[in-house]
């Protein structure tokens, strides 16, 4: 970006810079500073104010045609370079109007013809995002099985996940989030961050559904493969997620699993390990990050961090009044938020297959906690260290709950019915099409077999076949997953027995995962459970009150939390200072 013109300035005075950067026929000059005004005026100003004061310009005593005309022209590459804001802000395309309707009745109809808002462009997303794949051979079918699915695909449909779900993130999303530290009346942030967490504990579900350490060691090294083929993607967003799920303590403990590992690929594990570490701010990811070309796809939780850091450390305005505009801050947030908007411009080279998406995005849908994953881990491998009666063997394990049962048992936000109904119908349209294998319209008990590799603790046969006929229909598997999300739905749970705490170490709510931040009090904990959360976030908690277990678990891996957790340090705080986040966008 070039060079700022000054380093502080009034609303007022960068309204003038704006206008005056247009001639009479529309060239602009100093475009990269009416762009950075023009996205990051929020941060100081309304859009719905911003287009008063325009609309206010053009009506002074004195105003003349050019200026109605240079006011036009920035209004004009307003819409051009931000329709969205347009299309969301119904008062703000209001305002709009006014200003034509205004300029044309003072007989300006050539520079109120410039202002048009109709044409903009609607911007509510659809959920289907690939065209069906309408001619497929039995051997392609059998390669959608997800044990067969080479990791170079996997890859690619983790990614294509992602990145649709990264490119509904708007400006106001982040700002929202460095605004109020954490995702709350931010649904698009949310699900975007709720879908990494997911593909994080599916791995660990999918290793830990393996009975033998030689089966959960392929299905881990299968892994392994499948981030290192989303770093050839330089998709580093979901290569931190599948990283974060092999590091978590669930599968790290797995010793025995471990010694199955050749020792090539643990190397390069570690390798991908060493790459997204947080050490020195994140630097290795960073430079390579910065090496790469076309399309490539960064670690939102770092930049989420690097805004939230700026924010912190630099004051919107100069003076006490709040008259002057810090414009060194906002150069150094326009440089992150730039970086984010780019990426959403240059989409991945990838044909993905509408059905696996189907069964992909179901499979990613298993509500765990951290607690009952770990509780599996230990089910599979005992601990040595822990007393022998601490938990059972594997062959002493437990019968596993249904899966319905281990789904009103989770914790799981609620969504709307009609969307679940929706979601769960494609799915069994897509699991009847590739694994209905020889096309009776049933599925036996061997390809339901292979269903349950997909879907980890998925119920015995005998739980969906309702008429005991020794196969299933697709009413009754619509059935059994219209049945989970209605129990799960209609969960009540218990209340919590929340007191006003004081936290001594980086603490997030549980229910919006935003960083609690302050000295004293700082928010609220349950005294059954435990649960901790925003004072605001009280009443929308979610997971039901337990009674603590009487094993203690140890935490998360950082590397999967790192989605959530934007923790600022001192250090954050002095390089933004120094400038440091300029030189490493």
């Amino acid at each position: 970006m070039d060079p700022l013109p000054m380093d502080s300035a009034t609303v007022d005075e960068l309204v003038v810079v704006c206008i005056q950067s247009f001639d009479n026929e529309g060239t602009i000059k100093g475009s990269s500073f009416v762009r950075m005004f023009l996205m990051m005026h929020p941060w100081y100003i309304s859009s719905t104010q911003l287009a008063k004061k325009l609309l206010l310009k053009s009506q002074e005593e004195g105003s003349t045609d050019e200026i109605r005309a240079k006011i036009c022209h920035l209004v004009k590459y307003w819409i051009s370079e931000f329709p969205v804001e347009f299309d969301l802000n119904p008062a703000l395309a209001n305002q709009i109007k006014d200003l034509r309707e205004n300029l044309i009745a003072g007989g300006n109809e050539t520079q109120g013809q410039l202002i048009d808002v109709e044409s903009v462009p609607s911007y509510k997303w659809k959920r289907q995002v690939t065209q069906r794949v309408t001619s497929l051979s039995k051997k392609r079918k059998m390669s959608l099985l997800f044990d067969h699915l080479n990791p170079c695909e996997l890859a690619e449909h983790l990614t294509y996940l992602e990145y649709k779900s990264f490119c509904k993130i708007l400006f106001q999303d982040y700002h929202s989030f460095v605004m109020h530290g954490c995702t709350v009346d931010n649904p698009i942030l949310e699900r975007f961050i709720t879908l990494f967490n997911r593909v994080s504990q599916w791995i660990q579900l999918m290793v830990l559904s393996k009975p033998t350490a030689p089966q959960r060691a392929a299905v881990i090294s299968h892994f392994i493969h499948v981030a290192q083929n989303l770093l050839q993607l330089q998709n580093f967003n979901t290569l931190m997620a599948v990283v974060g799920g092999l590091s978590n303590s669930s599968i790290s403990g797995l010793k025995e699993t471990e010694a199955h590992i050749s020792d090539e690929t643990s190397k390069i594990f570690n390798s991908l390990v060493d790459l997204v570490t947080s050490c020195g701010n994140y630097s290795h990811y960073r430079r390579r990050f910065a090496e790469c070309t076309g399309f490539r796809f960064p670690i939102l939780a770092v930049n989420l961090k690097d805004l939230t850091a700026v924010h912190v450390a630099l004051q919107d305005w100069t003076d006490s009044e709040k008259t002057h505009v810090n414009l060194v801050k906002t150069q150094q947030l326009y440089a992150i938020l730039q970086e984010l908007a780019l990426v959403q411009t240059t989409t991945p080279n990838i044909e993905a297959n509408t059905d696996l998406l189907n069964l992909l995005t179901v499979s990613l849908d298993q509500y765990y906690t951290e607690e009952e994953i770990y509780q599996l881990s230990l089910q599979r491998e005992p601990r040595a260290d822990k007393p022998a009666n601490s938990s059972p063997s594997p062959s002493q394990a437990p019968k596993q709950p249904s899966m319905i049962d281990e789904w009103t048992a989770s914790v799981k936000p609620k969504a709307d019915p009609a969307i679940i109904s929706k979601h769960i119908e494609k799915m069994v349209d897509s699991v009847f099409k590739y694994f209905d294998t020889d096309g009776d319209g049933y599925i036996s008990r061997e390809e339901f077999e292979c269903i349950r590799n997909n879907f980890p603790y998925l119920s015995k046969v005998e739980e969906l076949d309702k008429n005991q006929d020794g196969k299933i229909s697709m009413e009754e598997m619509m059935e059994y997953f219209m049945k989970a999300s209605s129990l799960l739905n209609c969960q009540t749970g218990f209340k919590h027995t929340f007191a006003e705490t004081t936290f001594f170490k980086p603490t997030f709510c549980e229910h919006c995962t935003g960083f609690i931040w302050g000295l004293y009090k700082q928010g609220y904990k349950c005294k059954v459970c435990g649960v901790k959360c925003h004072e605001a976030c009280r009443a929308r908690q979610v997971v039901e009150c337990r009674k603590s277990r009487s094993h203690s678990f140890p935490q998360a891996s950082s590397a999967q939390s790192n989605m959530q957790n934007t923790v600022i340090t001192e250090e954050d705080i002095e390089e933004v200072e120094q400038g440091v986040f300029d030189s490493q966008i």
